[in-house]
């Protein structure tokens, strides 16, 4: 990866920076370690602060319009303020944690399309600011999240969409401003079911699972038996058979309803 420059305000001959990961590959509540490197101009300069981050595409609704937006939803300072000699390389090395809600990215070696997620790094001189590129990262299902996506798949479904959107999921454990719904097409013997909505929400115990048929819009719409939501430990999901959970519902759902 090429040096990132910083702003054209700082001067000609000013410091550049790259960040460098260790491992691409991480899970919710793991840590992704890296270092950056900052390679001295010219002249020494003082470095004001640095700190990295993680940073998603996120799709937000105002109105009758959508548009993405990148929200940054970690951010860590890197040690205080420190001067750059000319020329000279100065490596400072991190770990940042992966918060438990971060959108899984990455199943089966397979990326999620509509993904967009990685680590960002900003370094301040003389009260400028670089927010330089995002270094992408492969996040990865816990076990339990796992799981469920393999019930799905036991199931027939194929994958159709992934996609963050800003808000929160009433009744949930959401901290970050927004959630991810990863879409579903159902098998031919669901008929009448156009796809599955499926949302992880979890922290360092436990995850909330949120399903919704044929989702409608606005947020999700509780109370309808096409909507369920219920709680999986991180520690013990594998006491059920999630397969025959999700049949029994949409089965349940589907009878009722004349589908199939």
């Amino acid at each position: 990866m090429a040096f990132k420059k910083l702003l054209a305000s700082l001067g000609a001959g000013g410091a550049s920076v790259e960040t460098v990961l260790t491992e691409v590959n991480v899970v919710p509540g793991g840590v992704v370690q890296g270092e950056v490197r900052i390679q001295g101009g010219s002249v020494p300069q003082q470095i004001e602060g640095l700190s990295v981050g993680l940073q998603a595409k996120v799709e937000v609704e105002s109105g009758d319009q959508e548009y993405k937006q990148d929200v940054e939803f970690t951010k860590v300072r890197l040690g205080g303020a420190f001067e750059v000699q000319a020329g000279a390389v100065h490596t400072v090395p991190f770990g940042l944690e992966i918060p438990w809600e971060t959108p899984v990215t990455v199943i089966d070696g397979q990326p999620l399309r509509g993904m967009h997620i990685g680590v960002t790094t900003e370094l301040a001189i003389a009260r400028a600011v670089d927010s330089g590129d995002l270094d992408p990262i492969n996040v990865h299902p816990l076990p339990a999240q796992k799981a469920i996506l393999d019930a799905f798949l036991q199931l027939g479904f194929r994958f159709k969409n992934a996609d963050l959107e800003r808000g929160h999921i009433r009744g949930t454990r959401q901290r970050l401003p927004f959630y991810q719904e990863v879409e579903f097409y159902p098998p031919a013997r669901y008929q009448g079911l156009s796809q599955v909505e499926l949302s992880f929400v979890a922290d360092e115990n436990a995850m909330d699972v949120v399903l919704e048929m044929d989702k409608k819009p606005g947020l999700f719409s509780e109370g309808s038996d096409t909507f369920r939501s219920f709680q999986v430990g991180l520690h013990d999901y594998q006491n059920t058979d999630w397969a025959a959970y999700l049949n029994q519902w949409l089965a349940a759902v589907g009878s009722k309803r004349n589908w199939f």
